[in-house]
């Protein structure tokens, strides 16, 4: 076996790092971002998508929106949610967050049980 060198992490990439999971350990959170991975929405839509009222929906979007995970816009009366900056979907059915110095990723599995992702950059 081979040892590394301990990597030492930083106190503040600790703290985003812990932020940002706390945020994803919601699975109503977790869901909205997986579909807004797919295109902007409103809030009509993610209730119907999701089958909760409107208010549990607008608090999970206003916590990730504090939180600079998904952004919003305005289009008359309706208001459309999509993810922002920090975030990239390679492929269907896959987030990458960037926070600091890391890059964490959500990805269904294939059949094989490798990440989608994975099992088309090696095909």
């Amino acid at each position: 076996m081979v040892k590394r060198p301990a990597a030492r992490v930083s106190d503040l990439d600790l703290e985003q790092l812990t932020s940002l999971f706390r945020l994803l350990s919601d699975k109503t959170r977790l869901n909205i971002l997986i579909l807004l991975s797919q295109g902007e929405r409103n809030v009509t839509s993610l209730c119907q998508e999701l089958d909760l009222p409107q208010p549990t929906v607008s608090h999970h979007l206003g916590l990730l929106r504090m939180n600079n995970l998904i952004g919003n816009r305005r289009d008359g009366k309706q208001v459309y949610y999509g993810i922002n900056g920090r975030f990239q979907t390679p492929a269907e059915n896959s987030l990458h967050f960037a926070v600091e110095n890391y890059t964490i990723q959500i990805a269904s599995r294939g059949s094989d049980g490798v990440p989608e992702t994975e099992a088309e950059s090696v095909a």
